[in-house]
């Protein structure tokens, strides 16, 4: 049985709590994502999922902060999945999902849900060469308004999982392990609940944060939480589970760690 400790965060473009990334300097930017590399260094993560993070971005410091964050974490392996790019004199941004880890990435794949130059959402893919075995890990950022848009984004992760199932499930030693922002509460009719559905076809799959009364924990706004938005979906390979909603304010969410044996 092998550790792993899995992180999903995201990180607001790095802007903290300010409401938006323009009105931070170059150099304020570059401390704010330090202190992220050090809360992920805290928490002793194997792997981090994380959303709204920049590739190329004018309007947060022109610089790449998933290198950024590789360097100042000790992860070295690093994917970037960009949904937004947008590239011309007056604008310039290049964001979206990523994904952090200690072990090899052998593998990745990223979704738009859309073709929307800003704000568009997406899923990650990427396969991930651990001690235990070839791990699938999914990160995903759906529409943070639209219920409707939430479960045709989760119909299109649903048909490419059925086929990545296919095509390379065999070389898997769990079921895919699905985490990030879905943007609505686990327990309503939803994107959450669509899709937990879905993977229980398949494998008696854990939905987490919950608390003691089995209703999911508040992870959104990080400095009085009130809505439960960050999630993790665990196959049953996964044992041993231990979860924290970290208390942090380095963005508008509170990071979610996951603890489990494979």
């Amino acid at each position: 049985m092998r550790r792993i400790r899995l992180l999903t965060y995201n990180i607001a473009h790095a802007r903290g709590l300010g409401l938006h990334q323009t009105l931070r300097s170059r150099m304020k930017i570059r401390s704010q994502l330090l202190r992220i590399a050090h809360l992920i260094q805290r928490l002793d993560a194997d792997i981090v999922a994380l959303q709204e993070i920049d590739e190329n971005s004018r309007w947060n410091g022109s610089f790449d902060h998933l290198a950024y964050l590789r360097d100042h974490t000790g992860l070295p392996h690093a994917v970037h999945g960009v949904n937004n790019r947008r590239e011309s004199a007056l604008f310039h941004f290049n964001y979206g999902n990523a994904v952090l880890s200690r072990h090899p990435i052998s593998h990745h794949e990223n979704l738009p849900f859309g073709r929307s130059l800003l704000g568009e959402k997406g899923v990650l893919f990427a396969e991930v060469e651990t001690p235990a075995g070839l791990l699938p890990v999914v990160n995903v950022h759906m529409h943070h308004r639209s219920r409707k848009s939430r479960l045709t984004q989760a119909a299109h992760l649903m048909e490419f999982l059925t086929k990545k199932r296919t095509v390379r499930g065999n070389d898997w030693h769990t079921g895919p392990i699905v985490c990030g922002d879905l943007n609505n509460p686990s327990h309503a009719p939803d994107a959450t609940a669509m899709l937990l559905g879905y993977f229980e076809q398949f494998d008696n799959y854990l939905l987490v944060p919950k608390g003691t009364t089995g209703l999911p924990l508040h992870t959104f706004p990080s400095f009085w939480p009130a809505r439960a938005l960050d999630y993790v979906y665990l196959p049953s390979k996964c044992t041993r589970v231990e979860v924290t909603v970290v208390r942090s304010y380095l963005s508008d969410h509170r990071p979610v760690l996951v603890e489990f044996y494979v």
